[in-house]
């Protein structure tokens, strides 16, 4: 882990949705240590600043892929990027999503939005042995069809359950309409020996999050990533705090048993 921006150069730009890329890095020079699905990098913009964003794809090369929403100054620059251009990344920084854990269990992830980006590394590499794991389920939901992010590599994965559902349809949608929750009762798993991992908006992780436990999903198995306002990267501004939780040290990814009661307290 470095303090200091290490030098990335974009070797490739997807567009995800109308405000939304994915950029793929590598280092110029020296690589970065090895990022673990999860964490979350601080990407540089060169004369404007940094965010932080969590990687969406990892590889043992030393490349990473970020995805990156338009709502910003410095989120603005890094969208556009061309292929070519270099940005800066320091970290790696905060907790992973510990999928290791869950072996012998049945999976289950829960994505809202641009919250896939965060999952996406968690998703393949349970793919990557799904042997390890009883069934993998995998449900994303979007505001609309156009907000969707990889659809069709989300409808390719290989899953005991792959649910794709959007709160407002479109021309042309066959889909599932609604909440992403209201594709849990087609998920298949036992709610005693699941561990769950959502990411998407807080109004989204708390309503998805209660009703994984009111099925039964003990609190500490849910697995909860959170953003707040990560500036330092180090746990010495405070600027992420969420009560007790420095989120760039003890995050992004905490248990729903931890964010409960923090979240339930309204503007903290």
């Amino acid at each position: 882990m470095t303090t200091v921006p290490v030098p990335h150069r974009v070797v490739a730009r997807r567009t995800e949705t109308a405000d939304t890329v994915t950029l793929r890095l590598e280092p110029v020079g020296a690589a970065l240590p090895d990022f673990a699905p999860g964490q979350f990098a601080m990407v540089h913009c060169f004369g404007r600043g940094e965010i932080p964003v969590s990687v969406s794809s990892v590889q043992t090369t030393g490349g990473l892929a970020h995805t990156i929403r338009s709502v910003g100054a410095v989120s603005d620059g890094l969208c556009a990027s061309r292929v070519g251009d270099v940005v800066g990344l320091r970290g790696p920084y905060g907790n992973t999503w510990e999928l290791q854990r869950a072996r012998g269990s049945d999976v289950l992830i829960v994505a809202g939005g641009i919250g896939l980006a965060p999952l996406r590394p968690l998703v393949l590499s349970a793919l990557a042995e799904p042997e390890a794991y009883r069934r993998i389920n995998v449900l994303v939901g979007a505001r609309t069809p156009g907000d969707l992010m990889a659809r069709a590599e989300v409808e390719s994965w290989a899953t005991a359950f792959t649910g794709v559902t959007v709160d407002q349809p479109g021309p042309g949608w066959r889909g599932d309409v609604g909440v992403v929750t209201q594709l849990l009762g087609r998920a298949l798993f036992e709610p005693d020996d699941t561990w769950a991992f959502v990411c998407g908006p807080e109004p989204m992780i708390r309503a998805t999050a209660r009703e994984l436990a009111d099925r039964g999903v003990p609190r500490e198995r849910i697995r909860v990533s959170l953003e707040r306002n990560m500036r330092c990267a180090t746990g010495h501004c405070g600027h992420c705090q969420l009560g007790p939780l420095l989120l760039c040290r003890t995050g992004p990814v905490v248990t729903w048993a931890q964010a409960e009661p923090l979240l339930s307290v309204r503007e903290l």
